[in-house]
C-alpha cells in the first residue's frame, strides 16, 4: 500500500458512520451484507449510508457486488491488512523482534479481556 492510498483509508475511516460500517463488514466477513441490512443495523437512512459506502469504496476498503436486485458490500480483507502492515512495517526500526508484544496488534473488546474463573 501506498502513502497515498493509506491516507485515502485513514480518511475514509475517520467518520463515525464509516468507521462502524466497516467494522460491521469485518465482523460479518467475505459474504459481506446487503446494503438494506447495513443501514438498518446502523440505524442511518439508505441514502446516507449509500454516500458513507461510496467513500469506503473509493478508499478501497470495501467491495460491492450485485446479487438479482441487492447490493451487497464486503470488507476487502487486503486492503485492511496493506493498511495495517503499512502502518506497522517500521515498527521498531524494522525490526519487531526486538520490541516483543509491543509491535502485534492488541485485540479489544470482549474478546481480549480476560476470561473471570468459577468457583
Amino acid at each position: 500500500m501506498t502513502a497515498k492510498q493509506t491516507i485515502a483509508a485513514l480518511g475514509a475511516l475517520a467518520h463515525e458512520t464509516r468507521l462502524e460500517a466497516f467494522r460491521l463488514l469485518v465482523q460479518r466477513g467475505p459474504d459481506g451484507l446487503p446494503a438494506g441490512v447495513i443501514a438498518g443495523r446502523l440505524g442511518i437512512p439508505p441514502s446516507s449510508l449509500t454516500f458513507h459506502l461510496q467513500q469506503l469504496m473509493q478508499a478501497r476498503l470495501v467491495t460491492q457486488r450485485r446479487l438479482s436486485r441487492q447490493l451487497f458490500y464486503a470488507a476487502d480483507f487486503a486492503a485492511m491488512n496493506g493498511l495495517v502492515a503499512y502502518l506497522t512495517e517500521n515498527c521498531c526500526g524494522g525490526g519487531a523482534a526486538m520490541c516483543g508484544p509491543a509491535c502485534q496488534p492488541a485485540r479489544t473488546g470482549a474478546a481480549s479481556r480476560p476470561q473471570q474463573k468459577t468457583a
